[in-house]
């Protein structure tokens, strides 16, 4: 079986949306959004690869495919709950109302139609996709209710003696809004509760609510992750991924939103990420980077599309960080010069930045200016302009201490122990690093 080291990627040919993440029978299971026949979007699967540690990933056949007349054109993105030992997995199954006469997999004027499903597993291995699926949310007919095309992305986990589902939606005069239901039984559901703010994009994609302590005074808070489309109008990417602290009362699910939202990554590539709890009850993130172009190696399969590396999600004084999950961490710990580098194997670099030093990875630029730390990736980026190649954090009077993360297509960059993080897809990437200051470099452990 094709195994990855740090970051999933596609087994060849297309992924996005990172599915069903939980940790269960004694490893984790990540599926994800999968196009098996091409190198671009098309009718969805759910890939399916597992790990004792988020570490080492190994790859297995397919989990879920269209089989069902409501999901015979997808099955889109979703999350997985267990239940008495089993692997419930949710998901939003499409329909197309009309189809392309010349390529059955590309949607034709927005026309399809969304409901929701699920499909239990014995062993987390096993999916009878004819036997064991299950429609449990029609698709929406109240304009008033939300969007009966756009509606998706469920969200399912339990509270008390009830089970609580949220999913995004948009509103007939193109509004982000979410959607909550309650179940006694993950089969028959009922509208709880629903939410619109205007202002924060036309779509949201993705919602994860969940409550953490604050590591300072111990208060717990409700955390909000989405990705709203039309959040952030600028070159081809105009939906990211956004976080912020809200106000949420679990059992009425009244939930309000602040008027501002944060970026979970500033360098906007990251997109649909999703949360569960690790085997310590960490609130542990994974998402998918966004690739304009495949990756092509004579002799090899082609492929788009990998996943961030795990960020354990915490709340300290009003702020949301986004730390490297210990496991990560663990495995860098050989210390190598920067002439031992293997540069087609991830390596870490640690400094800390300051004021005119310049961090120069292979043709990617780090460096500080006016309070924020920048990047600039237009040498690793060529050919694709039409992409953003700059970018900057928030402005941050104080230490700029960097723990960064380098693959062969992609860069992560940790301030301050996740204060902010801002991570990069690449292509091409020089086989140098250039810096004035003090740096120190490790590799995983053989």
């Amino acid at each position: 079986m094709k195994q990855d080291l740090l970051h999933l990627k596609a087994p060849g040919n297309w992924m996005n949306d990172p599915n069903g993440f939980i940790f269960y029978h004694g490893e984790y299971h990540l599926f994800y959004q999968y196009f098996p026949y091409g190198l671009h979007w098309g009718t969805m699967h759910w890939g399916h690869a597992t790990s004792p540690d988020m570490v080492h990933w190994t790859h297995h056949k397919i989990a879920l495919f269209p089989s069902k007349g409501y999901d015979r054109n997808g099955c889109f993105s979703g999350t997985a709950l267990e239940v008495q030992g089993k692997l419930v997995l949710f998901y939003t199954a499409v329909r197309y109302e009309v189809f392309n006469e010349e390529n059955v997999h590309v949607i034709v004027n927005d026309q399809f139609e969304s409901s929701q499903a699920l499909i239990l597993s014995e062993d987390g291995y096993t999916f009878d996709n004819l036997a064991s699926k299950k429609q449990i949310i029609p698709p929406i007919s109240d304009v008033a209710l939300g969007d009966r095309t756009h509606t998706r992305d469920p969200k399912v986990w339990k509270f008390r003696d009830q089970y609580y589902l949220v999913m995004g939606t948009k509103t007939a005069d193109k509004q982000g809004k979410l959607l909550f239901y309650t179940s006694n039984d993950l089969i028959n559901w009922s509208i709880v509760n629903s939410y619109t703010k205007p202002g924060l994009g036309y779509m949201w994609e993705c919602p994860d609510i969940f409550s953490l302590p604050d590591r300072i005074s111990g208060e717990q808070r409700n955390v909000l992750l989405m990705s709203p489309e039309g959040i952030q109008p600028g070159l081809l990417y105009h939906s990211h991924a956004m976080c912020s602290l809200v106000s949420f009362q679990e059992e009425s699910c009244d939930i309000v939103i602040p008027d501002q939202l944060h970026m979970v990554d500033y360098g906007q590539d990251l997109y649909a990420p999703q949360t569960n709890l690790d085997e310590a009850g960490r609130r542990v993130m994974v998402a998918w980077m966004r690739m304009p172009e495949p990756v092509e190696k004579p002799g090899k399969e082609s492929w788009i599309g990998m996943m961030a590396l795990p960020r354990v999600i915490e709340v300290e004084q009003e702020h949301i960080y986004f730390r490297v999950h210990p496991e990560v961490q663990q495995y860098f710990q050989s210390n190598i010069s920067l002439e031992q580098l293997d540069y087609a194997q991830p390596f870490q670099l640690q400094t800390t930045l300051h004021e005119h030093h310049v961090l120069d990875i292979g043709g990617y630029r780090i460096w500080l200016e006016d309070g924020r730390l920048r990047t600039d990736r237009s040498d690793v980026f060529r050919g694709l302009e039409q992409y953003n190649l700059h970018f900057q954090t928030p402005e941050w009077h104080g230490e700029w201490q960097l723990d960064i993360f380098v693959d062969p297509n992609l860069i992560e960059i940790f301030v301050n122990q996740g204060q902010y993080v801002l991570s990069n897809v690449v292509y091409d990437l020089k086989a140098y690093v250039r810096y004035e200051g003090e740096l120190e470099c490790k590799i995983g452990e053989a």
